[in-house]
């Protein structure tokens, strides 16, 4: 019974998504965490630090386990380039700015994740990952 749910569980997108990025969180704060608290670098440089780690091993992940892509891995590693930079810059503001108005980086990276994964699945989804369209699909098209 475990088996035939966490099969059911495991084929949901949007499942393996949040998995991934609970993981891809996780590391990410906790690197964070590591880098400020305990080996004393700066917030502004340990937070896209962390970010951008935990990045890579979010875009494998995602690439691989969630969506199963199996389009062009240059093309989603541009794509993802792209939404990255877009990503850490909102981050490193929204801790930063967190720890500014005196909520502690905690509570901006909290915020930052839950605004930036909203959009991330949408983006992941129909543009970075975007299964490749077939000639079938296109012949379709052009005969319609």
């Amino acid at each position: 019974m475990l088996r035939r749910h966490s099969k059911v569980v495991l084929n949901n997108e949007i499942v393996r998504f949040i998995i991934v990025g609970g993981l891809s969180f996780a590391i990410d704060l906790g690197m964070l965490m590591l880098l400020h608290e305990v080996f004393g670098v700066e917030l502004w440089l340990a937070t896209p630090i962390a970010f951008l780690t935990s990045l890579v091993f979010n875009f494998i992940l995602q690439r691989v386990f969630t969506f199963r892509a199996q389009n062009g891995r240059s093309v989603s590693l541009f794509k993802y380039c792209l939404l990255v930079a877009f990503n850490t810059l909102a981050v490193d503001l929204i801790v930063n700015g967190a720890e500014w108005l005196g909520l502690g980086y905690q509570i901006g990276k909290v915020v930052s994740t839950a605004m930036i994964t909203a959009w991330n699945f949408l983006l992941y989804k129909h543009w970075i990952f975007r299964p490749a369209r077939r000639a079938a699909d296109d012949s379709e098209e052009i005969s319609a």
